[in-house]
């Protein structure tokens, strides 16, 4: 599983997060631990490969191969995409013990993104260093942080319409003011195209920036598998059809998760079919103070 389908798991989690919060069954115990442990190993796993490829950059004994740049890029960007997801899952998390008055789910997904942040500082400080990659490459990795930082920062303004968590926001004051754009908006002629053109507007933001290869694509598919079980079936589906056949396949082959993805992200409320994403794209910028 890539990192580009994390981000569309970001924008189910920031949809359906409301009816989860007020559902009244519980989030399972071993979706939440399920969650923790393949995010730690993601976590251990990208500190052990920038460990060697970055010792091995610095000691430039020309040993590293095309395909061990190839994966150091792919990590530093997966890192990078990937915390759009880690953000909008702690925030709702957070909301979701608030609602219940408990300490269920939030520490956990709070472990993880202290990790993610530990890494998050490790690749900042290479692109401040350009260890092991070019001027160009440096740049077009800044960029993907900016980007991901202002996404992040949407899909949590997403839930801070309702609920206290701008705090998990890479900038808290941000998602506020894109709340207000977006609850504005849905009082405005035509204001249930808003989500839609969003939900467009981000996935043609990473369509094209993300290396083709997925350096974790067995633990972004169980990290996927994880949050995905903690909804009730009826969150996904009105008529109770449950998605469990998906959740089991989706632990076990990446493919399924991002077919997965798919078909939740067309479930959302659209009537957007055909509008596309690069007119989307600008519609939303035109619209918004934000900018993909």
């Amino acid at each position: 599983m890539h990192a580009r389908e994390l981000v569309d798991l970001a924008a189910v989690v920031a949809f359906h997060a409301p009816a989860l919060i007020r559902a009244a069954r519980n989030i399972p115990e071993e979706s939440v631990e399920a969650y923790w442990v393949a995010s730690k190993c993601r976590l251990d796993r990208w500190g052990r490969t920038l460990k060697r490829l970055t010792t091995a950059l610095a000691a430039d004994d020309g040993l590293l191969t095309p395909a061990d740049r190839r994966l150091f890029r792919g990590v530093l960007e997966e890192i990078l995409a990937s915390e759009v997801l880690t953000r909008i899952w702690t925030a709702a998390m957070c909301a979701y013990d608030c609602a219940r008055n408990t300490d269920a789910t939030e520490p956990a997904a709070r472990s993880v993104l202290i990790g993610h942040m530990e890494a998050r500082h490790r690749v900042l400080t290479l692109l401040v260093s350009r260890t092991g990659l070019t001027a160009e490459e440096a740049i077009q990795l800044n960029a993907l942080r900016s980007r991901t930082e202002r996404w992040a920062d949407a899909l949590i303004g997403h839930l801070a319409s309702e609920y206290d968590v701008a705090q998990f926001a890479v900038e808290p004051h941000r998602a506020r003011d894109f709340a207000e754009d977006l609850a504005q908006q849905r009082q405005q002629p035509g204001g249930r195209y808003a989500w839609p053109l969003l939900l467009a507007s981000l996935r043609a933001a990473f369509r094209q920036s993300l290396s083709a290869e997925s350096p974790n694509p067995d633990l972004n598919a169980q990290i996927a598998a994880s949050l995905l079980a903690c909804f009730p079936a009826e969150v996904f589906d009105g008529t109770g059809q449950v998605v469990s056949a998906w959740l089991l396949r989706i632990s076990h082959v990446a493919g399924e998760a991002e077919g997965m993805l798919e078909e939740l992200l067309a479930d959302v409320p659209s009537e957007t079919g055909r509008i596309t994403a690069s007119r989307s794209d600008d519609a939303f910028k035109r619209s918004h103070r934000f900018r993909a």
